[in-house]
């Protein structure tokens, strides 16, 4: 029995997953496979912080028993296979009641309940578009039980999350508590030990990335290829007592977000990944966010905005004529594509004028005209055009190849290079 939730929390407050932990605390049911932490478009203006949905599949174990955390000094275990569907009214019922006692006066929760996965294509459109409530109920109406509650917005994360198939897919092993002390030399320590694991430490920031942004009742969580890895990392790390621990199947790291898209097929609240060569050059505007264009027979703009730190000094390198995929989400207003990561396929060769051209009857340096007029001696009156006179190749300081954000600046459905260069 799937059972899907989201939206408990708020800008406020609050944690959807550890409503989760809740919910596989009380319900007297198996887990039936890892709990599922599924990130949805990150570009929709509702969304709360991370915009993640859970599902679980509850019912009687067979099989492999494996354990995947701790809630308040017991073991949580999942199990490999199904033997029995659990009773759908006890889990309602349950969710219900848990969903109640946790939800935020700001937040719009759903529960749903399906005895099947939902379509795969709720979840891809939920994850790269924008979905609609109405249209998840025309889709679920009759074949599931739900519930909302004050308008029920997470209806769709939580149909979503039931809808995922995973594909690509990393793990999140999430830590709850109330005491949050960590030492900081632990988890560098984690992050060169543990190399299935990925976005745990902002060395050029200084920026211990497992820790939450927001007010949450998570303590910490790590990421990473290897669920195994993950309790290992956990023991490295020296903190204060987490109260629960819980390990999640997680869409995060995957890029399921981005779609290939020419320019001017781009959509605004869409994340895309387009090609083009670079038509405006690199320029900071105020607040330290960098612009520039690119263009494929349409034109559009680029932006490297201030979070995303060093990552701006290789955007302003770019040169006019250069050849690039831009990976991002696109913002409405101003219309601009929020870069990610970026591969550079071609930079251009890039010259610098080093003198004007000399007279050959004053044997003296002639005088620009203006831009793309020439060149003009001001004793005889002889014109040069721009190509006579000197230039030298300038070095470029970027090569081809890809780049991207730093650690503190990263989406958590963006992919890192790390996990491009583990599957290479």
């Amino acid at each position: 029995m799937w059972v899907g939730i989201d939206d408990t929390d708020s800008i406020e407050g609050g944690c959807t997953t550890y409503v989760a932990t809740e919910i596989i605390h009380e319900i007297p049911y198996d887990l039936i496979g890892l709990p599922r932490l599924v990130r949805l478009n990150p570009n929709v203006p509702w969304k709360t912080r991370g915009n993640g949905a859970i599902a679980m599949k509850f019912g009687e174990g067979k099989r492999e028993k494996k354990k995947i955390g701790e809630i308040n000094g017991e073991d949580v275990f999942c199990y490999s296979s199904l033997k029995k569907e659990a009773d759908v009214d006890e889990i309602a019922e349950i969710v219900d009641k848990v969903i109640k006692r946790n939800m935020r006066n700001d937040s719009e929760p759903s529960f749903v309940i399906s005895k099947s996965k939902l379509p795969y294509h709720i979840y891809i459109k939920a994850v790269r578009e924008i979905l609609k409530k109405k249209d998840v109920e025309k889709e679920i109406k009759n074949k599931v039980i739900y519930k909302t509650y004050n308008g029920g917005r997470g209806l769709i994360g939580a149909s979503s999350a039931i809808a995922w198939r995973p594909k690509d897919f990393t793990y999140e092993l999430i830590t709850y508590g109330k005491e949050k002390w960590i030492d900081k030399k632990s988890v560098i320590e984690m992050d060169k030990l543990c190399k299935s694991t990925f976005n745990n430490y902002d060395y050029e920031n200084d920026y211990i990335a497992i820790l939450p942004k927001a007010h949450s009742p998570v303590f910490y969580g790590i990421r990473g290829d290897d669920m195994e890895e993950l309790i290992k990392a956990k023991n490295i790390i020296v903190s204060s007592k987490e109260e629960r621990w819980i390990t999640f199947k997680t869409n995060q790291a995957t890029d399921e977000h981005l779609q290939k898209k020419r320019i001017k097929d781009i959509k605004p609240y869409e994340s895309v990944i387009t090609r083009g060569k670079v038509k405006k050059e690199p320029h900071t505007i105020r607040g330290g966010h960098v612009i520039f264009s690119i263009y494929d027979g349409n034109e559009i703009e680029c932006s490297a905005y201030e979070p995303t730190k060093g990552f701006r000094e290789i955007i302003l390198e770019l040169k006019r004529g250069d050849e690039v995929i831009v990976y991002g989400g696109v913002r409405k207003k101003p219309f601009t594509i929020n870069i990610e990561k970026i591969r550079i396929i071609k930079v251009a060769d890039v010259y610098e004028k080093v003198e004007n051209p000399v007279c050959e009857n004053c044997k003296k340096h002639m005088k620009s005209m203006g831009k793309g007029k020439g060149y003009k001696c001001s004793i005889c009156g002889k014109r040069a055009g721009e190509e006579e006179a000197k230039y030298l190749k300038i070095n470029r300081k970027i090569f081809p190849g890809f780049y991207e954000v730093p650690v503190i600046a990263r989406r958590h459905l963006a992919k890192p290079l790390k996990r491009f260069e583990s599957f290479s």
